[in-house]
């Protein structure tokens, strides 16, 4: 087997330079533990930045996509198949939503949103009324191609890749200042949020705010755009997270933890917005494709399983509760829903504090100031219990 250094030369040698890597390499690993090269262990608090739900190596997952890569790969969507079709019912019987559209990423499905919203005010309302402004909220974020990117709410994207695509208008999660917007503007088609700014810094937004917005933009026939990419598939202890506030999105966005570790992305589409798209209008390669898809609907019979989503407050609280209990001087707050939970510490930054967790064996994320908590779904709580008490020890 190679060891590190070779790993890393061969890296760096051949492998763009778009990312600052950590100094380990993972090479397997089981449900929410992770082994390198040289056979160390480490506890997974990351899943693959929200990717790995049902964690490292779930059998289940992994006995239907080898199954699946056995009969048949990809066929293209020139063609039915029955892996996608069935996916498809899975989603929408469980969201409610009447339609969906697979791509390959969250970036892939929010572009699809996108799309989608601007087409469905120019079919209602016309080209000459130029309804075609989306407002996304200041801290968001939304993907790294050059429309997503500009529909991110965050100064610190906006560079480099000029032009970046037009259209997008920016307010914070203030009820009258979107109001004022779209009245001033008189432009708007779309709002797009996420329920829970993620890599904004795990920022959750009040129901309250979110049932006052829904109730605005269906007065004003504006479609809700929720991204879901980070918060959904039970990551918040709901099937998607939006459902704790109770409002009726137009679209839905889904990426992340639904394939369990594989690529795919999902655009939902409820009655107003289902016949939006026709023949020609958007379109995927690999959307779709019958492995991902059958890796995904081991993930949705999992997670709408009975308790699952509970199970997952649960460990949230547990993890809350744990984390005062060893480090409640070095803690100024946590925020979150379920597992998906942001950490702010006094004496060191976040980024110290992964850096050092990591060589003690614990795999956390940041996001901006905070550190960020995305275990797999089914992580147990003897995991839990060990990952704390080896970030304890680096204070």
């Amino acid at each position: 087997m190679s060891t590190f250094n070779d790993i890393k030369k061969q890296d760096n040698d051949f492998i763009a330079n778009t990312y600052a890597r950590f100094d380990v390499a993972f090479v397997s690993g089981k449900n929410a533990r992770f082994i390198d090269e040289s056979g160390k262990e480490y506890i997974d608090f990351g899943s693959g930045i929200g990717t790995n739900s049902l964690g490292i190596a779930n059998d289940a997952w992994a006995e239907a996509v080898s199954l699946q890569a056995s009969r048949m790969q990809h066929c293209s969507n020139l063609y039915y198949n029955p892996v996608t079709a069935k996916l498809a019912e899975k989603l929408c019987r469980t969201t409610g939503m009447k339609k969906v559209f697979f791509a390959n990423s969250g970036a892939e499905a929010n572009e699809c949103g996108i799309k989608t919203a601007r087409k469905y005010s120019f079919d209602k309302y016309g080209a000459d009324a130029c309804r075609n402004k989306i407002i996304t909220l200041k801290n968001s974020f939304h993907g790294r191609t050059v429309t997503t990117l500009s529909a991110t709410g965050q100064d610190v994207f906006h560079n480099y890749f000029f032009p970046f695509t037009d259209g997008f208008l920016f307010c914070a999660p203030d009820l009258d200042e979107i109001k004022n917007t779209v009245m001033s503007d008189g432009h708007v088609c779309a709002v797009m949020f996420e329920t829970i700014q993620g890599e904004g810094g795990v920022l959750p937004l009040d129901d309250g705010f979110l049932r006052d917005l829904s109730a605005f933009a269906a007065k004003e026939d504006i479609l809700l755009i929720v991204d879901e990419i980070q918060t959904g598939i039970a990551r918040t202890g709901r099937f998607l997270s939006y459902m704790h506030s109770g409002i009726s999105p137009d679209i839905v966005t889904l990426a992340k933890g639904l394939g369990g570790g594989l690529p795919i992305g999902a655009c939902l589409f409820n009655e107003k917005t289902e016949k939006v798209l026709s023949f020609g209008d958007h379109g995927s390669t690999f959307g779709g494709n019958p492995v991902s898809c059958a890796g995904a609907c081991v993930v949705l019979d999992k997670v709408t399983s009975d308790g699952f989503c509970g199970e997952v407050e649960k460990k949230g609280e547990y993890i809350k509760a744990k984390l005062f209990e060893k480090l409640g001087d070095e803690i100024t707050e946590i925020r979150g829903r379920g597992l998906m939970l942001g950490i702010d510490f006094k004496s060191k930054p976040a980024k110290q504090i992964v850096a050092e967790a990591l060589k003690k064996g614990v795999v956390m994320l940041t996001a901006k100031q905070s550190v960020r908590l995305l275990p797999p779904l089914t992580i147990t709580y003897e995991d839990i219990d060990e990952g704390i008490e080896k970030l304890a020890s680096i204070f």
